[in-house]
């Protein structure tokens, strides 16, 4: 069997920031800069500031994730990062190219994206969500390529990695035969949920959120998707997610959500509840009672396991295959990690009118001139 669910990898987890970056040919189209070159990939090139920015990116996202840390552990996670950063800008250039051979188009994907950030946002117009953008110092196009570079990555990815990989049955049944500890249970819950926030909100504005919030389950209880319309009108941190929430064992949630969810089974679908800062719908997604769990009741579960585990392996192979019939090269002092051995650095001049390329099945790309 195959697993198509949505790709959810280590790989893109670790690559996050990546998704946030401007596409490594932009400074150079302005016409106005000539920067140090640091990398580049076929006609598309790492600038050093790129390479900055993305360094910040990165002490960004590990400051989001370790809330918690200290100030060591997030500088030590930061430079456990670090080492891989410029490898992890290759490879999104390398998707970003592939995805042009394959002639992927992903601008009404695009458009439904921004449409979906509008929302969560609470922005009436894409024009006010442009100037929410650019009043954090975000040029807008720079934003709308940081996404559709994003997307286009992950298209990539389903179509040549994950769209390709099986799990068998059989592959199924092992995994679970020699970790039946791990399916040993208290009684669990997982949740999705669809929020509508009521922060700052009249009593005449949140009667009109509640009254939202009824028709979007009215909607769903008529046969609607519950996951596209999390995606499309919550207003929660899950959205992106479909509202995915995950697991939750007794005296985890407020006593409030508690009792109407544990007794209910497995699709069931919570009234529009009323919590302190907005209206929750709530979705069962799974019902596990106290003690081993069945293999029907995990089986989705283990294949995502087995997928991840393949997944990164997977993506270096085919990454690896990418550098193979792509240019790469990377100015001394600076370190790709996946590195294709004896491949070619950036030189500071330009080459010879006999210089030719013996590498065969490659694009012939001229050696760039480095800049400072």
């Amino acid at each position: 069997m195959k697993n198509r669910t949505a790709i959810q990898l280590s790989f893109l987890a670790a690559s996050s920031a990546l998704l946030l970056l401007a596409p490594a040919s932009r400074a150079q189209s302005k016409g106005t800069t000539v920067e140090e070159i640091v990398a580049r990939v076929n006609n598309r090139i790492i600038t050093l500031s790129d390479y900055e920015k993305a360094g910040q990116g990165l002490v960004q996202e590990v400051t989001q994730e370790c809330q918690n840390c200290s100030q060591l552990q997030i500088q030590s996670e930061v430079k456990d990062r670090q080492k891989n950063l410029l490898r992890d800008m290759i490879d999104q250039q390398l998707l970003i190219e592939r995805a042009k051979d394959m002639e992927i188009n992903v601008e009404t994907d695009l458009v439904k994206r921004l449409d979906d950030v509008r929302k969560q946002n609470n922005l009436a117009t894409m024009e006010d969500l442009e100037k929410a953008v650019e009043a954090q110092g975000i040029v807008w196009e720079d934003y709308k390529n940081q996404l559709r570079d994003g997307m286009l990555s992950q298209e990539v990815i389903r179509r040549e990695v994950g769209g390709r990989m099986d799990i068998g049955s059989d592959e199924v049944k092992k995994y679970y035969e020699a970790h039946k500890q791990e399916f040993n249970r208290p009684e669990q819950v997982e949740l999705a949920e669809i929020f509508l926030s009521t922060e700052g909100k009249s009593p005449e504005e949140t009667a009109a959120v509640r009254t939202r919030a009824d028709d979007l389950r009215n909607r769903i209880v008529k046969g609607e998707d519950f996951s596209a319309i999390a995606k499309r009108y919550s207003e929660g941190s899950t959205a992106q997610q479909n509202g995915e929430l995950g697991q939750f064992e007794r005296g985890q949630l407020s006593k409030q959500l508690e009792d109407a969810v544990f007794g209910m089974e497995k699709g069931q679908l919570t009234d529009v509840i009323q919590t302190k800062t907005g209206f929750e719908i709530l979705k069962v997604l799974d019902h596990f009672q106290a003690g081993l769990q069945p293999l029907d009741k995990v089986e989705g579960e283990i294949m995502n396991t087995l997928y991840k585990q393949k997944m990164d392996p997977a993506m270096r192979d085919y990454l690896a295959q990418l550098r193979e019939e792509s240019y790469v090269t990377v100015k001394p002092g600076y370190t790709d990690t996946a590195a294709v051995a004896g491949a070619t650095v950036i030189q500071e001049v330009a080459p010879t009118p006999d210089s030719t390329d013996k590498k065969k099945g490659k694009k012939k790309l001229p050696v760039p001139k480095v800049n400072g």
